[in-house]
């Protein structure tokens, strides 16, 4: 990785398919849980490699083990799909005009009763696959998202594997044709391109018929609950909340070791002191710290949560086990968009701020901060732009309400909506804030403003406005109810487990946990003082439980992000390096990638003549020389 930011696109993406080699080996010879474990470390190591192998194993191997029957999932992997043995899966799901929006997928796939197949078709250019990761250069087949045509009526959108290149040749089949997206803020080892289908036949059986079945006849049978045929879609939302934890902690573990070696300033004739132990600066990057913790106690949760749907999905065979199903999974997408949303800005947020915090060597290619920023930002635009998400969560919470008003049961992740009349009257009454007082107060301020969403909504609604004007009228309130209960979702999830714990670790965690929860308030305070849980005059010992907090993390720091347990490796810069020689290490990397030369290779071609330049391309005349004093 030490000339990474030195290679091409071409040599990137080489080294990426190489790497991709390489783990061939482990995918044979390791059970699936250790192997995850593998991806996940090297997609701490190098994101663009987890889009490599996320792409065909979370997306395309996922669609097929979601939306396939058994036979489906075990034809595909016997041609390879597991093995890869010639065979690379991507997924095509958003076009050059459709992304969030997956009901409006132009791309058409229309059954042919005489040959019993499938004709996929671009009916136009903003049909066009779009952002289609490993299209480019390195796909043999494709899971395409497309609109099912039978006898001339539109069932809506499913799924398709189409083959695109005749892996020997590695030629494109009749009627497929693809280009390359070109270059990118970041992640440019990745291949992304565009796909047009010029009416492509496949075999009846590659549409993926677990939700939805077409016989030869041409009968359609769909799924009574066909939201279950968006479930691999969740996949890659959970995925993120935990990327988004695990590179939070490789920007904090930068910052802080940075920051105790850098030292700056302090009292005349004594040693400098280290940055860090400035209040500007630990402010900075505790809340990084925390911040990380706190999601990959969220990122465990809905990871559980996930498998369980899952589950539930894959062993629908009766109408019990399909309603058990829908409901966990729409509370599984709802509380997965927003926290994706949420957690992806916060992070690279941390990135930024990070890479601030190690001032001018923060520019630094080799800080490693500026290409982390890069690579992650996609993370706020894919699987889902961030802010259609949270309005999607927000949607959840006002039907949550509507199901609280008609006295039904709802999931245990809006618990707090059950008791509006109670939570919305609880106040803090004294000046202790520990984490139970956090809790409650994130507790009253979410339920104040979901209720206040859901009232804009109604009335809204009860003055004659359709659904879609009512929702889109009161997007703000949806905005920020999603927020605030993501925001409280992982503070919960984090004191939950904290209850859990009686090892040693406790203290610290509960420190951190609190510390969280604190910094929040403090950064959302409006919200939590006009849902008047807090009044003005705690502010002030909100303020004092922070700084405290503050200083006990600020001691804990180093501790804190070694027990992160990333290697220099893994970290791969200079300044994150765990023996906390930073400036050899930095000055080595730089001098390795850039040798000293006493005559740059442009010196002739350019340099000397602009030195030596002979014309009076200025007007200026001649140029008479003035000596100086004593020369």
């Amino acid at each position: 990785m030490n000339d990474i930011y030195t290679l091409s696109v071409d040599e990137l993406r080489q080294r990426l398919m190489t790497r991709l080699d390489s783990l061939c080996y482990y995918l044979t010879t390791e059970d699936l849980e250790t192997f995850k474990l593998r991806i996940n470390i090297v997609g701490i190591f190098d994101c663009q490699f987890m889009t490599r192998v996320g792409v065909h194993f979370g997306l395309f191997v996922g669609a097929l083990k979601s939306s396939g029957t058994d036979e489906q999932f075990n034809y595909w992997v016997s041609k390879g799909a597991i093995s890869l043995s010639k065979f690379y899966g991507c997924f095509s799901m958003t076009e050059l005009g459709h992304g969030s929006n997956v009901a409006g997928i132009e791309t058409t796939a229309t059954y042919d009763l005489d040959t019993d197949s499938f004709i996929i078709h671009t009916p136009n250019l903003t049909a066009t696959k779009w952002w289609i990761g490993g299209a480019s250069q390195s796909a043999t087949h494709t899971v395409a998202y497309a609109r099912l045509i039978v006898k001339g009526i539109d069932y809506g959108i499913k799924l398709f594997v189409v083959p695109l290149r005749n892996p020997s040749t590695f030629r494109q089949l009749p009627g497929i044709t693809i280009g390359d997206c070109g270059h990118k803020m970041g992640r440019n080892g990745i291949d992304n391109g565009w796909i047009q289908f010029t009416y492509v036949k496949i075999p009846r059986s590659y549409m993926l018929m677990r939700h939805t079945q077409v016989n030869k006849k041409g009968e359609v049978t769909n799924s009574s609950i066909p939201q279950l045929a968006y479930g691999a879609l969740i996949y890659g939302r959970v995925q993120m909340i935990r990327d988004s934890a695990e590179i939070a902690k490789k920007a904090a573990t930068i910052a802080v070791r940075y920051g105790v070696q850098r030292r700056q300033f302090g009292p005349e004739g004594k040693e400098e002191i280290p940055i860090i132990n400035y209040f500007t600066h630990k402010v900075r990057i505790i809340p990084i710290i925390a911040s990380s913790i706190a999601i990959t106690f969220t990122a465990i949760e809905i990871f559980n949560v996930y498998n369980e749907c899952m589950s539930l999905i894959m062993n629908n065979n009766d109408e019990d086990k399909s309603l058990d199903a829908i409901e966990t999974l729409k509370e599984t997408h709802a509380t997965s968009a927003g926290l994706k949303a949420f957690c992806t800005w916060s992070t690279l947020t941390h990135i930024e701020t990070a890479r601030q915090t190690l001032g001018g060597h923060g520019y630094s290619t080799y800080a490693g901060l500026s290409s982390l920023f890069q690579d992650f930002a996609v993370q706020c635009s894919w699987e889902g732009d961030n802010t259609v998400l949270t309005l999607q969560t927000g949607r959840y919470l006002i039907n949550c309400m509507k199901e609280c008003a008609s006295k039904k049961n709802i999931s245990k992740g809006v618990a707090y909506l059950s008791k509006i009349p109670e939570v919305l009257n609880d106040r803090c009454k004294s000046n202790e804030i520990n984490l139970n007082t956090v809790s409650r107060a994130f507790d009253t301020m979410r339920a104040f403003l979901v209720k206040k969403c859901y009232d804009k909504y109604k009335k809204i609604l009860d003055e004659g406005k359709s659904e879609d004007e009512s929702l889109n009228a009161c997007s703000i309130e949806r905005f920020n109810a999603s927020k605030a209960h993501c925001a409280g979702y992982i503070y919960q999830k984090f004191y939950d487990k904290i209850q859990t714990i009686s090892s040693d670790y406790k203290q610290i965690l509960s420190h951190v946990c609190l510390f969280f929860g604190v910094n929040y308030i403090l950064k959302n305070l409006g919200s939590f003082l006009v849902c008047e849980f807090f009044t003005s005059k705690q502010v002030d010992k909100i303020q004092q439980v922070f700084a405290y907090h503050l200083d006990i993390l600020r001691d804990q720091s180093v501790c804190l992000v070694d027990s992160f347990n990333f290697s220099d490796f893994i970290i791969n810069s200079p300044f994150g390096c765990y023996d906390g020689d930073v400036y050899n290490k930095y000055f080595e990397k730089v001098n390795e990638a850039y040798p000293y030369r006493e005559v740059h290779p442009y010196f002739e071609s350019t340099v000397r003549p602009f030195l030596f330049r002979e014309d009076d391309r200025f007007g200026c005349g001649e140029v008479v020389p003035i000596g100086l004093n004593g020369e």
